[in-house]
């Protein structure tokens, strides 16, 4: 399993995820975005719509008729409906999971930064976790020491 932290420095997670939603379907996978907050889940929603030029990023969010169809399924719980095997985590809580995502997306800024560090520390003492750290230079995201 692979664990990319994203540390937000400079742009909202509602910016970030599009770009990581459009690589993500780019790659052939689809995604699950869990925040428990719904007002994020709604911002979210609309980026996805319009974020990215010259396109739209098709989903949904959980709970609907047609999870299992969704590309990228927008939801509160860790659940992924439409069977993704990658998780964007947008409100920077993190959540064990045990439903085999093969990467983690996981998204924080200066409020969630003390938890975010300690789970990287836990996540290092777990086997077979690839943890990437990623940030915000310039404009770009790096990937960090």
């Amino acid at each position: 399993m692979r664990v990319d932290f994203y540390q937000l420095s400079r742009d909202p997670a509602e910016a970030v995820l599009p770009l990581i939603a459009r690589n993500t379907l780019k790659a052939g996978e689809r995604l699950l975005v869990v925040s428990g907050r719904e007002d994020q889940l709604g911002v979210i929603s609309r980026e996805l719509w319009g974020r990215v030029a010259d396109s739209f990023l098709a989903h949904g969010f959980s709970g609907g008729d047609h999870d299992a169809r969704q590309p990228i399924l927008l939801s509160g719980e860790m659940a992924a409906g439409n069977g993704a095997k990658y998780l964007a985590i947008a409100d920077g809580v993190w959540r064990d999971s045990d439903t085999g995502f093969e990467r983690t997306f996981y998204i924080f800024d200066d409020e969630t930064l003390q938890p975010a560090r300690e789970c990287w520390v836990m996540l290092g003492k777990r086997g077979g976790i690839d943890r990437r750290f990623w940030k915000q230079q310039g404009g770009k995201w790096v990937e960090g020491p």
